[in-house]
């Protein structure tokens, strides 16, 4: 191989590193691109809720997973409550830390979901309630979950989640549990204090224009890449 050609292959070789460096740069930019038009989307899921009430059974099913569809709904429900359990150090929409009272509603004859009914030290605030009584609920449908806040202990569950009850029930239970609003009894509303949602927010990090920045950014290394070799032959000139 003469000289000339190792060189003009080695310019060629080169040309195709320059070339994949600045294209990985330019897929990074489009990915980033793609990040704050998720970002900006997901800020329009977050803060939009339709606040009409639809039957919980419309939009969710027991024993599948909660639908995304499904989750900060209204919706309403009636049953009878057959357990009553203590959910500790929870977090409302205020950021107030408080134990809250939730209990398992049976839903007909086989099916039961978790209702946050309010503050756990208000418990007794309606003695007359028992277990033969249909109470009518509206609340908001939420996600279950994740994170523990305390211990699963006799009467207390560690989260609001229907995983950590299936082995005191035989009931098919729904995924999620609801916050409730209200709950009444034959039209007599049960006043309670209620604990408010968490605030939603993007669970997408960073910022829109933050996201943009970095579009800038690498598509900026994209074009110093590929201005590099002009550089150096003219600097060599």
């Amino acid at each position: 191989m003469t000289a000339s050609s190792s060189s003009t292959l080695s310019k060629v070789g080169q040309g195709f590193v320059v070339l994949l460096i600045a294209a990985v740069f330019f897929s990074l930019g489009l990915w980033q691109l793609d990040r704050a038009k998720a970002l900006k989307e997901s800020y329009k899921t977050a803060t939009t809720v339709d606040y009409s009430f639809v039957p919980l059974t419309s939009i969710a099913q027991s024993r599948e997973e909660l639908p995304a569809t499904a989750v900060n709904r209204w919706v309403n429900l009636s049953g009878h409550y057959v357990a009553d359990f203590k959910a500790a150090n929870q977090v409302d929409g205020d950021g107030k830390v408080d134990d809250w009272e939730v209990g398992l509603l049976q839903i007909g004859t086989n099916e039961g979901i978790l209702v946050v009914r309010g503050l756990w030290s208000e418990r007794l605030l309606n003695p007359d309630i028992s277990q033969s009584m249909v109470i009518d609920i509206q609340g908001q449908l939420l996600a279950h979950q994740f994170d523990d806040h305390s211990i699963n202990d006799d009467g207390s569950i560690s989260r609001l989640d229907s995983s950590v009850i299936v082995g005191l029930t035989d009931l098919d239970l729904f995924d999620g549990y609801v916050l409730a609003s209200s709950e009444s009894h034959a039209g007599s509303a049960l006043t309670r204090t209620r604990p408010t949602p968490e605030k939603l927010s993007s669970r997408i990090p960073g910022f829109y224009w933050q996201h943009l920045s970095y579009v800038v950014i690498w598509w900026l290394m994209a074009g110093v890449v590929l201005y590099l070799p002009f550089y150096r032959r003219r600097v060599a000139s």
